[in-house]
């Protein structure tokens, strides 16, 4: 298997999850819709997919000897999986605050 595969290979394989959480942060709430809030959805998308990658190739590079060529993987999984949710969460919860202020103004 090419080096860069494996290095990626938990991305990969968690690209389905993460297209299915990036599909629900971007569907839910179903209201304010505009192209600002399309714009910034698919900014933090972005970045939480950027800091996935990121993390996970750290993960890959620094797991060393212990547990073998599978705990490089186990690591790199974990950090990318965690990496993506918390940037999503964090996102998730600034955007309730924005749509609370949103609210607020037009009460």
């Amino acid at each position: 298997m090419p080096a860069t595969i494996q290095i990626d290979l938990a991305f990969i394989l968690f690209l389905p999850a993460f297209c299915i959480v990036g599909a629900l942060y971007c569907l839910y709430p179903r209201a304010p819709r505009g192209a600002l809030r399309w714009l910034a959805d698919l900014g933090v998308l972005a970045i939480a997919a950027l800091a996935s990658i990121v993390a996970m190739r750290w993960g890959f590079r620094a797991a060393t000897g212990v547990g073998g060529a599978l705990w490089k993987q186990v690591l790199a999984t974990l950090l990318a999986f965690g990496f993506f949710f918390a940037v999503v969460g964090v996102a998730a919860l600034l955007r309730s605050r924005w749509f609370r202020r949103l609210k607020q103004r037009t009460a």
